[in-house]
C-alpha cells in the first residue's frame, strides 16, 4: 500500500462478524482494537481459530503449548468483549489450502451467520518489507473461499445433512493488515482494550525472547500511522473484498 496514499473508512453498517485467522494472537497483532470498538456498538462479534497455535513457543511442547495458548485467546478475546470462541483443531505450522479447510471454514460461517468475515493479511508479503507466514496465505484464502462456499448448497452437501443451511449473508471480506488495505476504521478509544488482548497472549510473548519488538510501542506506531491516512489519532486498517453489492 501506498503509505502516503489516504484510507477510507469502513462501512459499520453491519450487526454480526465472524473472525477466522490462523493462529491464537493473529487478531491480536492491530486488529483487536476494532473488535472493542464494534463490540462497543453492540455488534455481535465471534473468532474462529483454525490452529491452536501448539507450534508457537519453542520451548513448549505442542500437546502441553496447545490449551494453553487456547486459554490465553479466550483471555485475549475477553478482553475486547468476545465470549464465542471456537478452535476448529487443524496443526499449526502445517496449513494447507485445499477442500478441507475451506470445508472447516464454510461449516463454522453457517454456524455464526455473519454479514462480515474477518481474516488476516493474506498477501505475500506485509506492506512489501517482510515475507508472510504459508499459515496466514493459506488460512486467508481458504477463508475468501469458503465465504462464497458457505451460501451455495451443492458445494459440501453434507453440512445440509448436519443441519447447517447455506448461508449467503457474507457481504464482504476484509483482511486486516494488508499491504493492499484501502480502508481502515478509528480505534483511538479503544486502543487500550487492543493492547490488553495483546497482553493476555502472555506466553506466547514471553517465548519471543528479550529481543521482540515491545507490544504497546510497535502497536502504537501501527495504529497512529494508520491514523494519519484515515485523519484521526489511531486507526486500523483493512482491504475489503466484496462478495455481493451493497
Amino acid at each position: 500500500m501506498d503509505q502516503s496514499a489516504l484510507l477510507e473508512p469502513l462501512d459499520e453498517d453491519w450487526e454480526r462478524a465472524l473472525v477466522v485467522v490462523a493462529h491464537p494472537d493473529d487478531m491480536e497483532y492491530g486488529g483487536a482494537a476494532a473488535t472493542a470498538r464494534w463490540v462497543e456498538q453492540g455488534k455481535h462479534v465471534a473468532y474462529c481459530l483454525i490452529t491452536s497455535g501448539e507450534a508457537g513457543i519453542d520451548g513448549i511442547a505442542p500437546e502441553e503449548c496447545a490449551p494453553l495458548r487456547e486459554a490465553e485467546q479466550r483471555a485475549a478475546c475477553a478482553a475486547v468483549g468476545v465470549h464465542d470462541v471456537e478452535f476448529l483443531g487443524f496443526p499449526d505450522g502445517m496449513l494447507e489450502y485445499g477442500l478441507a479447510l475451506r470445508h472447516a471454514i464454510a461449516a463454522s460461517i453457517r454456524r455464526h451467520r455473519p454479514e462480515i468475515v474477518i481474516t488476516t493479511n493474506f498477501r505475500e508479503t506485509y506492506f512489501g518489507v517482510m515475507l508472510n507466514q504459508a499459515d496466514h496465505i493459506a488460512g486467508g484464502r481458504a477463508t475468501l473461499d469458503a465465504a462464497r462456499d458457505a451460501g451455495n448448497r451443492w458445494v459440501f452437501r453434507d453440512l445440509l445433512a448436519a443441519g447447517l443451511e447455506p448461508w449467503s449473508g457474507v457481504r464482504q471480506v476484509w483482511a486486516v493488515g494488508s499491504p493492499d488495505a484501502r480502508h481502515a476504521v478509528e480505534v483511538t478509544d479503544t486502543f487500550e482494550a487492543g493492547l490488553a488482548s495483546l497482553r493476555a497472549h502472555a506466553a506466547y510473548l514471553n517465548g519471543l525472547g528479550p529481543d521482540a519488538p515491545d507490544p504497546a510501542e510497535m502497536l502504537e506506531g501501527l495504529a497512529r500511522q494508520t491514523g494519519t491516512q484515515l485523519g484521526v489519532p489511531m486507526a486500523a486498517s483493512f482491504e475489503v473484498l466484496p462478495l455481493q453489492l451493497l
